[in-house]
């Protein structure tokens, strides 16, 4: 048995809502991890006032990311996996015109403005997406107080948990680079997905397996879905157009006049724009491994099954496991943190995780899976991130669409070579951790360069 490299395809991919797994998953679920601590410790009575604190990059761009409304939401026992999304949206002005916070629902507090501390400047040294909660009793007195860290993909680590950011799983083929695993594969006969079958069958059991790809397949689809036919605008002061139902409306024209050579492709970019849509208006989307980057990896599996010929079964069963492995390796060994990487440690990532798994269900070999992968990030190796005004919007959406077209072409590049290739995937991944460690923090979840100080707000 191996505990070494292997993260989860359930946890990987979770359902939760949008427009930010690291600004608005991740906080959630520390509010709710808080409060469940002070139930445990028999605090909840005792509590008088919670004071809450964002630092560095979720206080940044906390506001555009519906942060403050995710922990409180958290705090009051809210989960991102079965929420109303319409319960977490603008709750942070609701609960102050109240003037009480519920601690999971059923201790209320006193929760005035004040009671929400925005820090940018602040930096903590383990990670950039820091937030800290405190309760003190009626006195003033400080009774709890708790550091988390939100390490992109809606992973929470708490301050001093020896766990660390990636879960550790005992499994029994592991791995710890892209290199082991193919000498995984080469010694068991087995694809990458075939890899990730045995790990996950002995973590969950194959019925919950099977139930928990299903699931995150169905609510990957339904997004798209909804976004194809849901127009408008999205929120914030932007008033940004949600495209996709048009984009659709017109290529369903075009199908119904005989068709066009370029309308698969443009169905692609379709799909990307319609979950992202759905993400940055708050709707309920699947982490992907990031909400960010939530597009890319539903375009890609929907376009092989409409357009390729790929079953329902090989896109659960084999597509998403097959990803669910490569951005495990990124996980681990370099980050998918915007707020850490930029752009590239999310979009790039989605975009290396689409092509490995597309690769493989248009049967590909172990060793073209992982130069589709290599292929895809990198041509995004750099890529910063900068919300305009903090929503994942602009560039974030558009990014999606272009990123789904590169994981495509990668996965056709490496399926028409042999699979030996000159950069390997573990040399692009560190390359993307060593760029991310030298980029900027203003390009990296700040919106304090780039197109966010560029585009002027009015």
């Amino acid at each position: 048995m191996s505990t070494t490299g292997y993260v989860s395809a359930l946890d990987l991919f979770s359902v939760g809502i949008g427009p930010s797994s690291s600004h608005t998953v991740g906080p959630m679920r520390a509010g709710r991890s808080f409060a469940e601590e002070i139930r445990d410790l028999g605090l909840l009575a005792d509590v008088g006032r919670v004071e809450t604190r964002l630092f560095g990059s979720l206080a940044a761009t906390g506001l555009g990311h519906g942060t403050p409304d995710a922990v409180l939401a958290g705090l009051e026992g809210l989960e991102p996996e079965t929420c109303d999304p319409a319960a977490v949206r603008d709750l942070a002005p609701a609960l102050e015109s109240r003037g009480t916070l519920r601690l999971l629902g059923e201790s209320p507090v006193p929760f005035a403005r004040g009671d929400l501390v925005l820090a940018p400047l602040t930096r903590m040294p383990e990670h950039t997406n820091a937030l800290s909660f405190e309760a003190f009793d009626g006195a003033g007195s400080s009774i709890l107080r708790r550091v988390y860290f939100s390490v992109g993909g809606g992973f929470v680590v708490r301050q001093g948990d020896e766990e660390g950011a990636v879960p550790e799983r005992e499994a029994p083929l592991g791995f710890a680079s892209a290199a082991d695993l193919l000498a995984v594969c080469d010694r068991e006969g087995l694809s990458i997905a075939g890899v990730a079958r045995i790990n996950e069958e002995f973590l969950h059991g194959e019925e919950a397996l099977d139930a928990g790809l299903d699931d995150r397949w169905s609510a990957m689809e339904s997004c798209i879905e909804t976004g194809l036919a849901t127009g408008g605008v999205m929120p914030g002061w932007m008033k940004v157009p949600r495209r996709a139902h048009d984009v659709a409306t017109h290529l369903r024209r075009v199908e119904a006049d005989g068709g066009a050579p370029d309308v698969p492709p443009q169905w692609l970019q379709a799909f990307a724009l319609a979950v992202n849509e759905e993400n940055a208006s708050g709707g309920r989307v699947v982490t992907a491994p990031t909400n960010g980057a939530a597009g890319i990896i539903p375009a890609v599996g929907h376009y092989a099954g409409r357009f390729l010929g790929v079953s329902r079964d090989a896109l659960v069963g084999q597509y998403l496991l097959t990803a669910a492995v490569v951005g495990s390796l990124y996980k681990r060994n370099a980050s998918i943190s915007g707020a850490e990487a930029g752009c590239q440690g999310e979009v790039g990532t989605a975009a290396s995780m689409a092509a490995a798994g597309l690769c493989a269900v248009l049967g590909g070999t172990p060793r073209q899976v992982e130069n589709a992968a290599e292929i895809a990030m990198e041509h995004h190796l750099g890529l910063t991130c900068d919300p305009v005004g903090g929503f994942v919007q602009v560039p974030c959406i558009e990014r999606n669409a272009i990123a789904a077209g590169t994981a495509v072409s990668a996965a056709r590049l490496a399926l028409l070579g042999t699979g030996e290739h000159f950069v390997s995937l573990d040399t692009v991944i560190e390359t993307m951790r060593q760029t991310g460690r030298d980029m900027s923090t203003n390009y990296k979840e700040t919106s304090a360069a780039g197109l966010a100080v560029n585009i002027v707000e009015c």
